[in-house]
């Protein structure tokens, strides 16, 4: 099966105003954003927590312009087709590092908010100081994270999520987004 072309835009609009088709650049301008705007508040965390799998990438890109410390936590729901529907469920402890720190905890989006609140409820387990929480894209309504960098509705794919590699190891754009790109 030939691959799909991918379209060399950083960043386009798929013609559904529904969808947001982001680029490497313009994720790593948003998560660039994310920053200033926890440094622009004042708040200052001894260390960031990124949500593994995709939270890491803004969490590690916030943490490196704020100097700070990066860990991970990793909070997914079970792989399947009814993922999204899942509730998440926690894969790995919450760093011991955090005791008595500022935390900011980074997710790549909020829909629900289930997953910053799990990783919330096992980071005061261990007993930190502050515990806030950001986020790359908020959806309208439900949980509000302390500080996010876009709110929208529209389906988004990720640059990470764009492509996959199938079975002979050819990149192929995903299936799932297939009729929307």
């Amino acid at each position: 099966m030939p691959a799909t072309p991918i379209n060399p835009d950083w960043s386009r609009d798929s013609g559904d105003a529904d969808v947001l088709e982001l680029s490497w650049e313009v994720f790593g301008e948003l998560c660039r954003a994310l920053a200033v705007k926890v440094a622009q508040s004042g708040y200052q965390p001894d260390l960031i927590i990124g949500i593994a799998k995709a939270g890491v990438i803004p969490g590690a890109v916030t943490a490196s312009i704020l100097q700070t410390d990066f860990f991970s936590m990793k909070i997914s729901r079970d792989s399947g087709v009814e993922r999204v529907r899942q509730r998440p469920k926690i894969f790995s402890a919450a760093p011991r590092e955090a005791t008595g720190k500022k935390v900011l905890i980074v997710d790549e989006i909020c829909s629900s908010g289930d997953t910053l609140r799990l990783a919330i409820n096992a980071l005061r387990a261990i007993g930190p100081e502050d515990i806030k929480t950001a986020v790359s894209f908020v959806r309208t309504g439900g949980f509000q994270p302390d500080y996010h960098a876009l709110q929208t509705d529209a389906t988004i794919i990720f640059p990470w999520d764009r492509q996959i590699v199938d079975e002979s190891g050819e990149l192929l754009v995903n299936p799932a987004y297939s009729e929307l790109l």
